[in-house]
């Protein structure tokens, strides 16, 4: 999923766009959404809690959802849209929640799961799908929502707001 940034210059001002993070970033937004971990404050700022729940990220949106900021260490560090900021264009209906899936990927421990498997996404995605199949959830499904999500989000062509520092 992951594509460079590109920039182009929109009515004299530069745009920077983000690169696509990897899939399972749609995965933890949906479970960020459907764990309740969104809060969003105003029209355009909204705080995201991590799985672990001892962070708290900003996210800050503007020009329908398309200018983006977010102080996780994805966007700052990586120069990829981070889950916070993914969960907010869910929270905030510009892209498309699945509240099934959401719901499915509530309570995963993702912090937990990557540091055990040393933030190789793939063993983690397949621990995720292992601990569906065992909730009861279709983890086909899930995938499928996950995918709809990084093309819509693809398609949105998000750009990068200020730079908000991780804290």
């Amino acid at each position: 999923m992951q594509e460079g940034t590109g920039s182009r210059r929109v009515g004299g001002t530069r745009r920077v766009y983000w690169k696509m993070p990897p899939l399972i970033k749609v995965y933890e937004a949906l479970g960020a959404v459907g764990g309740e971990r969104c809060e969003l404050a105003d029209p355009n700022v909204a705080f995201v809690r991590s799985s672990t729940g001892d962070k708290l990220y900003r996210v800050e949106t503007g020009d329908g959802g398309r200018e983006l900021s977010s102080s996780d260490n994805a966007s700052y560090w990586q120069g990829y849209l981070g889950y916070p900021a993914i969960a907010v264009l869910l929270a905030r209906g510009i892209l498309a929640l699945d509240p099934l899936a959401a719901k499915a990927l509530a309570n995963i421990p993702w912090h937990d799961l990557n540091q055990r498997f040393k933030n190789d996404y793939a063993k983690t995605l397949s621990e995720v799908e292992r601990r569906l199949r065992a909730a009861g959830h279709d983890p086909k499904r899930v995938r499928a929502v996950a995918r709809a999500t990084a093309e819509a989000l693809a398609k949105l062509k998000p750009y990068r707001g200020r730079r908000l520092r991780p804290s």
